[in-house]
């Protein structure tokens, strides 16, 4: 396979229309592409900021509201 094939290169006339183009993409994909695509996005994300994915969450209630 060229280098043509492998790497296909798309003109658009506004962004408007490459997010149009985009969101098609998307939405042709299944869920659990999606969800693939957005736990690597966001492990990405954690790895920029040098932060861990598993930090410990704190475990108790902070307010108390009283009916």
């Amino acid at each position: 396979m060229d280098r043509k094939t492998r790497f296909q290169i798309r003109r658009y006339e506004s962004l408007e229309a490459m997010k149009a183009d985009e969101y098609a993409y998307w939405r042709q994909r299944p869920d659990h592409e999606r969800i693939a695509a957005v736990s690597e996005i966001t492990s990405e994300a954690y790895g920029l900021k040098d932060l861990r994915p598993d930090v410990p969450r704190l475990q108790r209630t902070l307010v108390h509201l009283q009916r």
